[in-house]
């Protein structure tokens, strides 16, 4: 009766094979598993590492240009140099007019003071602001509503509590239509607010209150003054080319040299945005050639291991060919080794690395929600499927040599 290799217990003798060389198959094992981890953690966690960066920036609007005066660096139309600047409501004007591409603006004063109510007190900074300014810094509206046009447009006297100057006058109870006492004059309180970014300019929104933009100039006796212009300019276009037409606004209204750079800084928001664009796009390439690195390492122990067992198993497969096993099955025994090889170090390097996500899901998670620091499902087969393909593609190699032993020679070998 003719006995072929189907009649052994083919994954037996798989495990039988590999645990026979110990040493090498942990290695390539393990080489395996830390690729495979490495890879689901960069591909996992570069989403996460995204949003935790770009949270940052929530609620700020991202091509945003802002102009804040400074002093003259040059002599110009009999004025010396160090002459401070300030800018003007004629300056807003001008510059709403000649950029058409202007998508909202705002003037903003500032100023420090105490905020009163009753006998509570809160250190705050008074901003004054236009009603487009809420599209340039997204609040977080937990009461009421924001300033408005008409609150602009007829100098009211209303304001809007950031949340913590809230909770330090009015603790758990709701401020809406009481009126605080900034610098000696009642507001009455028509919003709470909070901020979502970490962007800030002065202080943050929670610790300030807002009034609008022509009360503040009219309470505090602040004329055309004009502390800095924001701007956000329409999809398509950038800030800074708008630079030279700002520098030539300002120079007509003010005795400064049109060259002048230190007579205002203007800084261009979205150049900001571009270099953290720039970072994730590096982020992105160096885990790419990471991941590619330990995905070759992990498949070329795998053809190492699997040339080390064909050779260390010469006599015994010129046995089985002797005895009449197909070349088929031989390839089929090789194929089945590199593949068990590489389905176990890959599930345990995926399993690794969904419990380091999740434990970094777990302990950045905020009120904004999680950063999705996790690895999909399609993402864990595609890596498991992918390691799975080029562990068995590196074993074809070996398997073909197995597949070529000669009966005779094999049984010869020593």
């Amino acid at each position: 009766m003719r006995l072929t290799i189907l009649d052994i217990d083919n994954w037996r003798e798989i495990g039988t094979t590999l645990s026979q060389n110990k040493t090498r198959t942990f290695l390539t094992g393990f080489g395996i598993f830390w690729g495979t981890a490495i890879l689901a953690l960069l591909i996992g966690g570069g989403d996460g590492l995204k949003h935790f960066m770009s949270r940052n920036f929530e609620g700020f609007a991202t091509n945003v240009g802002a102009i804040f005066p400074g002093k003259t660096s040059k002599s110009f139309a009999g004025f010396n140099k160090g002459m401070p600047l300030e800018l003007n409501i004629k300056d807003v004007a001008d510059i709403r007019l000649a950029i058409p591409e202007i998508d909202c603006s705002s003037a903003v004063n500032t100023l420090r003071c105490n905020a009163l109510y009753g006998q509570n007190k809160s250190a705050v900074q008074i901003t004054g602001v236009e009603e487009q300014y809420s599209e340039l810094f997204a609040p977080i509206i937990y009461e009421g509503r924001f300033i408005n046009g008409a609150d602009n447009a007829e100098a009211r006297k209303v304001c809007v509590l950031g949340l913590d100057v809230s909770r330090d006058l009015f603790g758990s109870g709701s401020p809406l239509g009481r009126e605080v006492d900034l610098n000696g004059i009642y507001y009455k309180v028509v919003g709470v607010v909070g901020q979502t970014s970490e962007v800030q300019i002065g202080a943050k929104m929670d610790q300030s209150v807002f009034i609008p933009y022509n009360s503040m100039r009219l309470s505090y006796n602040l004329g055309k003054k004009v502390d800095f212009f924001m701007m956000a300019l329409k999809q398509g276009y950038a800030p800074g080319d708008y630079e030279y037409i700002l520098r030539r606004i300002i120079s007509n209204n003010h005795p400064v040299a049109p060259d002048d750079k230190a007579a205002f800084f203007f800084f261009d928001i979205s150049e900001q945005f571009k270099m953290v664009d720039n970072l994730f796009a590096g982020i992105t390439f160096l885990s790419l050639f990471v991941g590619i690195g330990t995905l070759l390492s992990g498949i070329i122990g795998v053809g190492n291991i699997m040339w080390i067992i064909v050779r260390e198993r010469t006599h015994e497969i010129g046995i089985r060919r002797a005895l009449g096993a197909k070349p088929r099955d031989i390839i089929t025994q090789i194929l089945s080794e590199s593949m068990v090889l590489t389905v176990i170090g890959g599930m345990a390097g995926i399993t690794l690395a969904v419990a380091i996500l999740g434990g970094a899901e777990v302990l950045t998670a905020g009120p904004g929600g999680t950063l999705g620091f996790q690895l999909s499902f399609s993402q864990a087969t595609g890596i498991l499927s992918t390691f799975l393909v080029l562990g068995t593609a590196a074993g074809i190699i070996p398997a073909l040599k197995a597949m070529n032993i000669k009966p005779i020679e094999a049984l010869n070998d020593k």
